[in-house]
């Protein structure tokens, strides 16, 4: 549209408008064919009590924010090398917690795909956008650590066949997209967690990228956000559907790919923080037990573990929302500070 260059902050949040409209308006027709074809989230026997009244639940809403994100940014975004990349990554995810959400319901249980599946699934997907990224985008193979020093990943480089392999660099990148889009993973475990934490640190992360220069970055993260304010209006306490890894996995690695594109990698640790410390919390959790065979937490992920000192749902859900909207205002407040040379 022609207001996307003249007019890029109103496209930015009409992106954000858009998405959210979408996914409202086509959410609970999506509701309905699930009910009537008894298609729910299988609840976890060890998990919290108070989740078992959930078995049954609609899931894989993330479908319908995927629909609602992508109709945005189509008719805003370009259809450039940029947006095209960013966006097929996060779809060709969504794709793969599609099948795993679906061979969950299909055979009637908690576990989908087994975890070596899903990591070469994702694996493959995080190496291709890396290499698309260097060679289509000219993304630099050097990460910035804010205030401290930039980190040259690209010393081991090999090409072939015109294609230049920067190898620390994608196995950076890889670590960077299957960290985060298995943390957000992990970080869905509440009505409203997810979805509302995300919210925040996509809005950041547009933010970052419309400072950057990367328009079509910015009206991708807005719409995510979009999305995730549209989602919340069903997901928010006591839900009505759950967006499932179809959903989780897809914002993971929106988050990721628009951290590797505005060159804030390791910035985006701290915006996304506190993804990093849910995934932290499960692996401190099975490491402890395996050298001690006692529990560090009552239970992980880390909201599970105050889910059982007593706290409600709804209590673990905002206070975590408050602790993701700090840690992203931190991270673009040292975003900006180095950007001005500060």
């Amino acid at each position: 549209m022609f207001f996307n260059t003249v007019y890029p902050t109103f496209t930015v949040f009409l992106a954000v408008v858009l998405a959210a409209v979408f996914t409202m308006v086509l959410m609970p027709g999506f509701i309905k064919f699930l009910h009537a074809h008894l298609i729910g989230q299988q609840v976890r026997d060890d998990g919290p009590e108070t989740h078992l009244v959930k078995q049954g639940t609609p899931t894989m809403g993330g479908l319908i924010m995927l629909v609602g994100m992508t109709l945005a940014v189509l008719l805003l975004a370009k259809p450039d090398a940029e947006s095209g990349l960013i966006m097929l990554a996060v779809l060709l995810t969504a794709a793969l917690g599609f099948i795993d959400d679906y061979t969950k319901v299909a055979k009637k249980r908690s576990l989908g795909l087994t975890p070596t599946m899903k990591l070469v699934g994702q694996f493959v997907i995080s190496s291709a956008f890396c290499l698309a990224a260097v060679n289509m985008l000219g993304i630099e193979p050097i990460i910035t650590i804010p205030f401290v020093c930039s980190i040259d990943l690209g010393v081991l480089t090999t090409t072939i066949g015109g294609v230049s392999i920067p190898w620390l660099y994608v196995i950076f990148v890889d670590l960077l997209l299957m960290g985060m889009s298995n943390a957000t993973n992990l970080t869905d475990g509440l009505d409203g967690l997810a979805a509302g934490t995300v919210m925040v640190v996509m809005l950041v992360m547009a933010a970052i990228a419309f400072r950057c220069g990367n328009l079509d970055a910015a009206i991708i993260a807005a719409a995510m956000a979009g999305s995730c304010i549209g989602f919340l209006w069903y997901n928010s306490y006591p839900a009505d559907i759950f967006m499932g890894d179809t959903g989780s996995l897809a914002l993971g690695t929106c988050l990721a790919c628009i951290a590797v594109v505005t060159n804030t990698e390791v910035l985006s640790l701290v915006i996304g923080g506190l993804f990093v410390v849910e995934a932290l919390s499960v692996m401190i959790q099975v490491l402890h037990f395996k050298r001690t065979h006692k529990r560090l937490f009552l239970m992980a992920p880390l909201h599970h573990h105050f889910e059982k000192k007593g706290w409600s749902e709804v209590k673990v859900v905002i206070r975590f929302w408050i602790v993701s909207g700090t840690l992203a205002a931190l991270g673009f407040a040292i975003f900006f500070a180095q950007s001005l040379g500060m």
